[in-house]
């Protein structure tokens, strides 16, 4: 490898290397490496949080390497216990196959499919035989497990762990014995899980695989992790506009971070970036729309990115109504079709309804936070009066356009 390929593998977006020395003699020795990644399809979406270790399986790729990507099938019905402190409910087949087609559509829009295999654990585990269960979890011992932080945690609080939990981790390592995993990928906080992974290829006499861990990529709210439980994940197959908008919010702290982890913007020109940020000597708005602009491109294209900045500026800089608005709700069936009639509604089961908020509670929430507008004014009531035409914003990016098309309808037919 040469040094820059050096660095861009091995340096950027990585948390930790269980051990480096041993994975550049697997690199240097020619072969093709089996590159372990699992995926427990508990939920249907990929997010930027993911995309940080699947940049590096594509970068791996390209050099001639192989992933092998698994299907959680048998541990999503347990759920991941890391960072968790409670118990997660278990999910149904169906479930997971419907999340594991869309994950996997997605998955792929960042990882080279020709060069991925695809198992799913039910491979080896449907096979399983409680003699074989039971020589698993003889490898470890309670001590052991409880010595994960997120057990230890919740123990030492009372709060339950079930035993299907502690599982969780020597089937995701038996996964490795599986399918003799070379090196496993995963974000820090999945370690002990793949530490486990390696202690079992060495007690089956399999070489230890070795270990890559990625930095976890924080949210939107700039404090957590992100999470589509948290609300503050941005999901790659979400709209452009979307994206675009969603990056534009980060705080400013995170700027050179997403730059880092999720985008191939040269080391020189971050370096950059990092003084004009630390003398003050660019405005960061300026920063964070070249990385939107760069984020947008790399999961649409480079023309939607265009009409995403100039629709983020249009409405969120100058303060426009979008020259498109796809939501819209009909006024009204029945009337007077010659007035233009002005009708009382409920903005908050309207917006339910519409599907710009999850609930008419949180209808109601942003109302208090006087984060809804009619027509450009701000409404803080739930009965609201609308019209033809009439435009509500929801937030920052929601909007929504009521139609009289009974009115339209008669103007069109009487002209």
């Amino acid at each position: 490898m040469t040094d820059t390929t050096f660095a861009t593998l091995l340096k950027r977006g990585v948390a930790e290397i269980i051990t480096e020395a041993q994975l550049l003699g697997l690199l240097d020795s020619g072969r093709i490496l089996n590159l372990k990644q699992g995926f427990d399809p508990s939920a249907p979406d990929i997010h930027l949080g993911h995309v940080v270790g699947l940049r590096k399986l594509r970068q791996f790729q390209e050099l001639g390497h192989k992933v092998t990507l698994i299907v959680g099938d048998w541990t999503a019905r347990i759920g991941d216990p890391s960072g968790q402190s409670a118990t997660r409910p278990m999910l149904s087949p169906n479930e997971i196959q419907t999340n594991a087609r869309t994950y996997m559509e997605q998955f792929f829009k960042v990882v080279d499919k020709d060069k991925t295999e695809l198992r799913w654990q039910s491979e080896w585990f449907s096979q399983f035989t409680l003699d074989e269960v039971i020589k698993l979890t003889s490898k470890f011992t309670i001590a052991q497990l409880l010595a994960r932080e997120d057990f230890n945690k919740r123990y030492n609080s009372g709060n339950p762990v079930s035993l299907a939990e502690m599982l969780y981790p020597l089937l995701q390592g038996y996964d490795s014995v599986a399918i003799k995993a070379d090196v496993e990928f995963g974000g820090i906080d999945q370690k002990f899980n793949c530490l486990v992974g390696r202690e079992l290829q060495q007690s089956t006499g399999q070489p230890p695989q070795q270990v890559f861990l990625v930095p976890l990529l924080i949210g939107t709210d700039g404090k957590q992790k992100m999470s589509k439980s948290l609300h503050n994940h941005i999901g790659i197959a979400e709209p452009p506009q979307e994206i675009y908008g969603k990056v534009m919010s980060i705080p400013d702290s995170l700027i050179l971070d997403y730059f880092q982890l999720v985008t191939d913007v040269p080391e020189e020109e971050m370096a950059e970036f990092k003084k004009q940020l630390k003398t003050r000597s660019v405005n960061p708005m300026n920063l964070k729309r070249r990385l939107a602009h760069e984020i947008v491109s790399q999961f649409h294209s480079k023309q939607a990115a265009d009409e995403a900045q100039e629709h983020f500026t249009r409405v969120f800089q100058k303060r426009e109504i979008p020259k498109e608005i796809h939501t819209t709700v009909e006024l009204r069936a029945t009337g007077d079709l010659r007035a233009n009639a002005e009708v009382w509604r409920d903005i908050t089961s309207l917006l339910s309804d519409a599907g710009l908020v999850k609930s008419r509670s949180e209808a109601r929430r942003l109302l208090a936070q006087g984060a809804i507008e009619v027509n450009g004014e701000k409404v803080s009531t739930d009965k609201v009066i609308l019209k033809d035409g009439s435009i509500i914003k929801v937030g920052k990016r929601g909007f929504l356009k009521m139609v009289d098309s009974a009115k339209r309808k008669w103007e069109t037919a009487n002209s």
